[in-house]
């Protein structure tokens, strides 16, 4: 064999080489955008913020270098996951000197084998500054479907305007000093609020997604049972969970007790709070909007009567539009029956009614309706809910009444 018919040789197999190494890179990267592209970040579990009102706010020995420890439960489960945390409504910075997740055994009682310890940009702690939010690094983390899970934080200096969730109804506990890694948190106050947690999301199949509730108190869960999550959004979440067709649609609750829609109320308005609190949640395909009676509770005179029911019909075309041009679907729930509340006057039922005929009517802009006045109403033509069902003042509804609303809505709109 001559030199130039090795050159040759030696030429087509080099070639032939760099096909086979070229096809396996090829495969690989393939694989690694196959893999990229079959999973999102979704939300697992989320809580409404504002400004903690004086009344709530942390008990002694306060926050400021100690520790907190507080109980979420989360909707779908995932292996890799981040946290997010909200100094939004605070004026000074809060410092989050370290924070760890684990697993709940029971009340303050945490699995220490579960225990994994957060960082932010690769270091221990983070300084959250005025009207900021933070998110904590991805970390492998076995969360499993429906589980309760316990953050505890260890601050630093924090704010005096705190921001966080008043209506938790579920128990959070405080203890002096750096106890990140106190087990059982023996002696610890307790306190029924949530502070600075905002949120988990966790790395999903491409398949999954998240509803949004957004609402009041009604949604917040008032008249629900104390650590018995069993508000309807976790009535709903539970059905969720337990169909094969379901079972990766997370439920996150963004309701918050007093809310208004367009003015009053506590914590930002709907409108106000819509872009933070619904648009940037991940993976959220669905909305569901069950707010309106403080708006319509809070009307003074008979002839506001009609302009308050217009002015919440324009809001919700404003938040419609605003879904809809995220590719959110959004479902429309009726307003519950009030009569012989606090908030009950015959103009404020004319309000009522016209906000609710709206919301029926198939041109109001959802895409469907969940109508919990119908599943709540005492009997047809009545405007007083069931009376085994509310949480003795005939506006919220206590557990067996929240049961039902999780139960009536239709899980076929979320398939």
């Amino acid at each position: 064999m001559n030199m130039r018919e090795n050159c040759i040789k030696w030429i087509v197999f080099f070639n032939f080489f760099l096909l086979v190494v070229g096809c396996k890179s090829s495969q690989r990267l393939d694989s690694g955008i196959e893999k990229k592209t079959t999973q999102n970040w979704v939300g697992t579990w989320a809580t409404a913020q504002m400004l903690v009102e004086p009344n709530n706010m942390p008990p002694a020995p306060g926050l400021t270098d100690n520790t907190l420890r507080q109980i979420i439960r989360v909707s779908i489960g995932g292996e890799r996951i981040r946290l997010r945390f909200s100094n939004i409504f605070s004026d000074q910075p809060t410092v989050l000197k370290s924070v760890s997740i684990a697993n709940v055994v029971e009340g303050a009682v945490i699995d220490g084998k579960s225990q994994k310890t957060l960082s932010f940009n690769g270091n221990a702690g983070i300084t959250m500054n005025p009207q900021q939010e933070v998110f904590s690094d991805t970390f492998d983390f076995a969360l499993q479907p429906g589980q309760l899970l316990a953050i505890t934080i260890h601050y630093g200096a924090t704010s005096q305007k705190t921001s966080g969730h008043s209506g938790s109804r579920t128990t959070s506990y405080i203890l002096q000093g750096d106890q990140l890694n106190n087990v059982d948190f023996a002696g610890a106050v307790k306190t029924d609020h949530w502070y600075s947690i905002m949120g988990v999301d966790v790395i999903a199949p491409k398949k999954s997604a998240t509803i949004v509730c957004l609402g009041n108190s009604i949604t917040d869960g008032r008249g629900s049972g104390t650590n018995k999550q069993n508000r309807w959004t976790d009535i709903l979440s539970a059905r969720l969970l337990e169909n094969k067709a379901t079972e990766n649609i997370g439920v996150l609750n963004l309701g918050i007790g007093g809310n208004c829609v367009v003015r009053g109320g506590l914590g930002p308005t709907a409108l106000d709070r819509f872009d933070r609190d619904v648009l940037s949640q991940e993976g959220v395909k669905w909305l569901v909007l069950l707010e309106g009676i403080n708006d319509i509770g809070g009307i003074r005179k008979a002839e506001d009567a009609t302009v308050r029911a217009e002015e919440l019909i324009a809001a919700y075309k404003v938040m419609i539009d605003k879904a809809h041009a995220k590719g959110i679907k959004v479902y429309g729930c009726t307003i519950l029956p009030f009569a012989k509340s606090f908030y009950d006057a015959p103009f404020k039922q004319e309000a009522r009614d016209i906000v609710n005929a709206w919301i029926r009517n198939k041109n109001s802009g959802f895409d469907a309706v969940i109508d919990f006045d119908k599943a709540m109403v005492s009997e047809p033509g009545s405007k007083t809910i069931l009376p085994n069902m509310h949480d003795n003042d005939f506006l919220h509804p206590n557990e067996l009444g929240y049961k039902r609303m999780g139960d009536v809505i239709d899980i076929e709109l979320f398939k």
